[in-house]
């Protein structure tokens, strides 16, 4: 069966200096792990082709579809606040970009696909458990509602990758808005070129940005884009782990889900990532390293923009920009509809009581509006103080809990992916049983509604279960 893929790649009609063309590295055996057939039609494309031999070939990088231009992009980036001046696609290949039947733009990226210029020594390749598990997390963000990565197929190669140990290789095919990061821009800017500057924040605005003008309407985009983006993680207690400038993206999508994680029980300053030694990462600070993040890209665009006033009110827009778009999401999960001055002293209470308890982050939302809040906390007396303040609260509106139980359904999930849940698919899936895999994708698809036979993936770990720390997929 013949593969017909609609490409259209703008990002390769850009200078050579942008990336490196090159063809993926073939593999082995390639083997379909999993396909996302609703992700397919969505982007026009036939489920059937891609399951053939030919589809699966171009899916593991072993053929180059007619009219793909693949290609490895440079960038640069701040990793954990240290400078590298150039970074790039070291284990991934661009394919190229696909137009949607509804005229929407998306790249297609092969990820562990072989070894490029920017590798740094690395093999290029992925194992088995990071291509599942950001499989896993970005459908699942997909299906909360978050902005984020896609996850279109994942590839066994029939190839051992040596880490630690040899491991089944893998590869993932990921569609994106676009793969533009701050730290692309930050390259350009540090190599002092301004036409290359210049060409990169046209592309970005005809991209993303069409209505804005200019260097500084790009930059007012990104920013609104990620305070947004960010308040939305914190709404679902979701902690990146890696959140370097090369893993912020211009369009306002989660990228990369190397150490990610959900929390179980909350703590502010809850970290996962092993790499995350000070807690840069952790998940309260979030909005501020997203900030710093965004002032690193007004920093790159200043020889476009020129006015560092404008540049600076741009970056500083962001905390109200933030603090408005956790309210509305927060106001959501509570079940208030009318905002009022008190609003964020009676979530930061809930917190609080959570923190105290390391009550169960998911599970909490969820049962509010029922009866069944309280039983997530050892201590109930600070949970009933604050649910008489909430109660009062909804008072306000001429409603109860009970009242707003359906529209706070529609918000507050059920199910999760919980790390250690990812790590027995994952283990099983290396045992060659892809069932809890193929189970937990099924639950994960409609994380709002009742979780019926699924209710076993809405418990947290027990104590022999929990995952302390996550890892990067290198």
């Amino acid at each position: 069966m013949t593969l017909m893929l609609p490409f259209d790649n703008s990002y390769a009609r850009l200078p050579d200096r942008f990336f490196t063309r090159m063809s993926p590295t073939p593999v082995a055996a390639p083997s379909l792990l999993a396909l996302n057939e609703s992700l397919a039609d969505r982007l026009g494309l036939d489920a059937e082709a891609l399951r053939s031999d030919d589809g699966i070939s171009a899916l593991a990088g072993n053929v180059v579809p007619d009219g793909a231009e693949p290609l490895a992009q440079v960038y640069a980036g701040h990793q954990f606040g240290g400078w590298s001046p150039q970074l790039g696609d070291g284990r991934a290949i661009l394919l190229g970009e696909i137009v949607a039947p509804d005229g929407e733009r998306f790249d297609l990226q092969l990820k562990g696909s072989g070894p490029t210029p920017y590798s740094r020594m690395g093999d290029g390749r992925a194992w088995v458990g990071p291509v599942l598990r950001e499989y896993i997390v970005s459908e699942a963000m997909a299906a909360l509602g978050v902005p984020t990565t896609r996850a279109l197929a994942a590839v066994e190669t029939g190839e051992r990758v040596q880490r630690e140990t040899g491991l089944p290789g893998a590869v993932l095919t990921r569609v994106a808005s676009s793969h533009i990061r701050v730290g692309t821009f930050q390259y350009f800017a540090s190599q002092e070129d301004q036409d290359g500057l210049e060409a990169l924040t046209a592309h970005a605005l005809a991209r993303h940005d069409q209505g804005a003008e200019g260097a500084l309407g790009l930059l007012e985009g990104v920013v609104a884009r990620q305070a947004k983006l960010v308040a939305q993680w914190l709404g679902i207690g979701f902690i990146h782990g890696v959140m370097n400038t090369d893993n912020m993206t211009i369009s306002g999508e989660t990228i990369d889900y190397g150490p990610c994680a959900f929390m179980d029980g909350y703590h502010a300053m809850r970290v996962f990532s092993s790499i995350d030694q000070h807690g840069r990462y952790a998940f309260a600070r979030q909005p501020d390293v997203a900030m710093w993040n965004l002032a690193q890209l007004a920093s790159a665009l200043m020889p476009l923009i020129g006015d560092v006033e404008a540049a600076q009110g741009a970056i500083d827009r962001f905390p109200a920009l933030f603090q408005k778009a956790w309210l509305e999401v927060y106001r959501a999960k509570l079940g208030l509809l009318q905002a009022e001055d008190g609003d964020s002293d009676l979530v930061q209470d809930l917190l609080k009581v959570m923190g105290e308890h390391q009550a169960d982050f998911t599970n909490v939302f969820r049962a509010l509006g029922t009866d069944a809040a309280r039983d997530e906390f050892t201590d109930r007396a600070g949970f009933d103080a604050w649910e008489k303040d909430w109660r009062a609260r909804l008072a306000h509106e001429g409603a109860t809990p009970e009242d707003r139980r359906e529209g706070m359904a529609a918000v507050n999930p059920a199910i999760i992916p919980r790390t250690h849940r990812i790590e027995q698919a994952i283990q099983a899936a290396v045992d060659g049983d892809l069932a809890p895999f193929q189970r937990l994708n099924a639950a994960l698809a409609a994380p709002f509604a009742d979780p019926g036979d699924f209710e076993d993936l809405t418990r947290p770990p027990t104590q022999s279960e929990a995952v302390p720390q996550t890892f990067c997929g290198t």
